[in-house]
């Protein structure tokens, strides 16, 4: 089984998980590039995985949802959260935490994690025995979404799940966003010898053209502030700042949130 990124916009990935023969595809916001990679790659499409309702995640939906019900595909399941259910035109099955996902096609089995924050009925899903997680907007690498419809303690719980995953498993955001959120990094967190030898690795890759995309949980856990919100350097950046006064874990949280909206 493999992982493609199929690049859409500015800085999206659509993933094609695909095994030469069939595939799903993960919140295929524009259609068209998605139907280009399974035509070149020969594949059929089996499923569509959808973490949250913003239109760059959803918006080929219905155009692909169309195709199945056409010669072309055979009739695919679209999975979403069921929180936003009146928000996804298309998704036909709706999901919770501790739901689980069948691929047969692709031999795929997923467990389903709420992941509240950027979006409230946001979800993530976690492939165990192929070490893979499909987060949408919540964990980013380097960083984490913004926060638009829930609170920052919903966003650091749900961080803090994905965090509790074995660090080996593979972490498939949905944007390059990787230099700039290493940036900011650095800025609170200058001593992180790991996030310096990470600027390095990542900078290589992007100057040769290629994705910074996928990082492992072990690595966010290593160099991703909003994982590291209570380490000392951390929070002595927010104090310095003037941006918290008393440790509290949501609290610096939430300053590293507001500080990273601004910062430039």
């Amino acid at each position: 089984m493999d992982v493609v990124a199929v690049p859409a916009f500015n800085d999206n990935y659509l993933w094609l998980i695909h095994n030469g023969r069939h595939a799903a595809v993960v919140d295929p916001g524009d259609a068209g590039p998605v139907l280009a990679a399974l035509q070149a790659k020969g594949l059929t499409l089996a499923a569509i995985l959808l973490t949250h309702h913003h239109a760059d995640h959803v918006g080929g939906v219905v155009e692909l949802a169309g195709r199945a019900r056409s010669a072309e595909f055979p009739a695919i399941p679209v999975y979403g959260p069921a929180r936003e259910r009146d928000r996804i035109a298309g998704m036909t099955v709706a999901l919770g935490q501790d739901d689980k996902v069948s691929v047969p096609q692709l031999a795929l089995e997923l467990d389903v994690i709420e992941v509240p924050g950027h979006t409230l009925g946001h979800i993530a899903y976690h492939a165990p025995a192929a070490g893979l997680l499909f987060c949408g907007d919540t964990l980013f690498a380097g960083g984490c979404g913004r926060i638009f419809e829930g609170t920052p303690a919903q966003m650091l719980a749900s961080l803090a799940r994905l965090a509790s995953l074995p660090g080996a498993t593979r972490v498939y955001c949905a944007h390059e966003y990787t230099l700039s959120n290493l940036k900011f990094a650095a800025a609170v967190e200058p001593g992180n010898a790991d996030l310096v030898a990470r600027i390095k690795a990542e900078q290589a890759k992007r100057e040769r053209g290629e994705p910074t995309v996928p990082s492992t949980i072990a690595l966010e856990r290593g160099t991703n502030p909003f994982l590291r919100a209570g380490e000392t350097e951390i929070v002595r950046s927010l104090q310095n700042t003037g941006r918290l006064k008393e440790f509290d874990e949501v609290a610096s949280f939430a300053a590293l949130r507001e500080w990273k909206n601004t910062y430039k």
